[in-house]
């Protein structure tokens, strides 16, 4: 039995691809462990799957002033030696990183140990993460043909994402039993990231009279961003987080409307669903969501609506839009090259070695 080290964390998106690969790699009797950090999303997240899960200390690397640029480096050298002690042990055969923060210290920890080291890259370009830990890396997995030019040549492999097959088996009639909803009204659903969107959740909420006139609406809000104040709210659905009925939500919605993450866009597009996108501003990201919109805009796969321009009136014109398009958008998707990957990476990770 060959062992693999799975890290990745800090948000939903560097886990969900992680989870897509875990019964090809229990088919093909690899034993699994995971690095991530003390109390991330990871860590509730891996435990629903039984994997041995091992903490580490972890800071942010950021491009900006913070007060916090002066202790993390700390915690990261801190969780270097805590990753390398764990490594040590465990001895795997390869480790598989998706990024994040808590992956850098235990990518940079196997290469020290030898241990070969296969990265999967997300976004259009690779994020600050990934950029430390690519030299580290005997392959570079991208989920985009555009990122192929942001990577060493011969680390290089164009896959696309891992996608959870649960997602492609939902039954839209339990997803609106689910829900409490008919088959009376077109059902949209909003997804605004794993931590939730305020700014997504209040426009949602102020256009949610007029909305509710045509759509039943899904809204998945984020942790603590319930409004109890709209519990009882004919067609209208909140949830903080959603895992084992998304794929009966995703079959029961006609169109989503999401934040531009790429495992999240990836994983609409796979399922063929039309989609509104409004990706994190350069305010509180690096831009790596408008690249992905907006290369899925230019494909004819999603309506871009910039945050900026986020209002109750806007929104409303998208969804109008979306609407009344959905044939369009569907034939354009239909099209897509970026299929599931998990076989492609299967076989990376079975003959990457040093």
């Amino acid at each position: 039995m060959k062992r693999i080290v799975l890290t990745g964390g800090g948000t939903a998106g560097h886990v969900t691809p992680l989870i897509a690969l875990l019964p090809a790699l229990t088919n093909e009797n690899y034993d699994i462990h995971y690095i991530g950090s003390y109390d991330g999303i990871e860590r509730k997240l891996i435990k629903e799957y039984n994997i041995p899960y091992y903490g580490i200390s972890s800071g942010k690397l950021r491009r900006y002033l913070d007060p916090k640029n002066f202790t993390d480096p700390f915690k990261v050298v801190k969780g270097y030696f805590e990753a390398r002690k764990i490594l040590k042990k465990l001895k795997p055969h390869i480790l598989f990183s998706k990024g994040g923060f808590v992956s850098v210290p235990v990518v940079l920890a196997a290469k020290k140990l030898r241990i070969p080291v296969i990265i999967h890259e997300s976004d259009m370009t690779p994020g600050l993460a990934n950029k430390i830990a690519i030299p580290a890396a005997k392959r570079v997995c991208a989920n985009f043909p555009e990122t192929m030019a942001h990577l060493p040549t011969e680390k290089a492999v164009l896959t696309g994402t891992p996608i959870r097959k649960e997602l492609f088996i939902g039954n839209k009639i339990k997803g609106l039993d689910f829900c409490g909803f008919t088959s009376n009204k077109p059902v949209l659903m909003i997804i605004g990231g794993s931590t939730g969107s305020r700014v997504i959740n209040d426009v949602v909420r102020g256009l949610l009279p007029t909305l509710l006139r045509d759509y039943q609406v899904i809204h998945l809000c984020g942790k603590g961003n319930i409004d109890p104040k709209l519990a009882d709210t004919k067609g209208y659905a909140q949830y903080e987080y959603i895992r084992d009925e998304l794929s009966d939500l995703f079959a029961a919605s006609d169109i989503v409307i999401s934040r531009a993450g790429a495992n999240a866009i990836c994983e609409i597009l796979a399922l063929r669903i039309p989609n509104i996108l409004i990706p994190l501003g350069l305010n509180a990201s690096r831009g790596d969501q408008i690249l992905n919109a907006e290369s899925f805009e230019n494909q004819g796969y999603s309506y871009l609506l910039m945050e900026e321009n986020l209002t109750v009136s806007n929104l409303l014109i998208a969804i109008k839009t979306v609407m009344g398009n959905r044939q369009k958008y569907i034939k354009a998707m239909n099209t897509s090259e970026l299929n599931n990957s998990i076989d492609t990476i299967m076989n990376l990770i079975k003959t990457t070695q040093l």
